[in-house]
């Protein structure tokens, strides 16, 4: 396929952004609602890890599909307009926070509860993390993705989305965790055991889903007729 060949509009990159987007902000509330601990350790550190982990590994999944197909400037747009929405979505939280409860809601369920669970990804320090890892995280996956993909010529794409998610997680994990301990979210007793859990979780459940990606960049290249090399 020919990336000077661009149709002026494609059928499915909605579609794809729009699950972005969406398991974007569901994995961040997941973050901020619950911490899982198995009961298994690593080196006496226990892998405990926050609830996004299961899910926001497709996030990169379906990054590394944008980035593969239609190539960074496209992937780029979708990842400021998934920071936009996450960033609202916090704001909405934050509004909901300060705002009068009804008494029946507040006898049943009650703001502490509220604060301690949504409330969670809408202070400071949680908004900060999230934002920051997500855009360094993202952009750092999706740019090492393009730059080896034209190095290696389009071949061996699990080795540029396994090579580039492991670059990316990393960032992401680090900077999130790091700065959600300094501004009081978690305690700093369970900071590498979330890095070090968090990241070999992400890694481990994007790369079993490397089939999907490799079903999924087909399956687009060959619909909308486009695979873009960042030359």
């Amino acid at each position: 396929m020919d990336s000077s060949a661009k149709p002026v509009s494609f059928r499915y990159l909605d579609i794809v952004a729009a699950f972005f987007v969406g398991i974007l902000i569901v994995s961040n509330v997941a973050s901020s609602a619950k911490i899982v601990d198995l009961g298994i350790s690593l080196f006496k550190i226990p892998l405990a890890f926050d609830g996004g982990t299961l899910l926001f590994p497709l996030v990169y999944v379906l990054g590394d599909v944008l980035t593969e197909v239609y190539g960074f400037k496209v992937a780029r747009r979708v990842i400021w307009t998934g920071f936009i929405a996450l960033a609202l979505t916090a704001g909405v939280f934050f509004l909901l926070g300060i705002l009068p409860s009804e008494s029946f809601w507040e006898a049943e369920a009650g703001s502490e509860a509220y604060n301690a669970i949504l409330g969670g990804m809408s202070y400071g320090g949680i908004v900060l993390a999230s934002l920051s890892a997500y855009l360094v995280g993202e952009f750092s996956n999706a740019l090492v993705l393009s730059k080896l993909k034209v190095k290696m010529k389009g071949r061996l794409l699990w080795v540029r989305t396994i090579g580039s998610s492991l670059v990316g997680e990393f960032l992401d994990t680090l900077i999130f965790v790091l700065i959600a301990t300094v501004t009081g979210v978690f305690g700093w007793e369970i900071f590498w055991s979330l890095v070090i859990t968090n990241y070999i979780l992400k890694c481990s459940i994007e790369a079993a889903m490397t089939p999907f990606t490799y079903w999924a960049s087909g399956f687009l290249k060959r619909k909308e007729g486009v695979d873009v090399y960042d030359e």
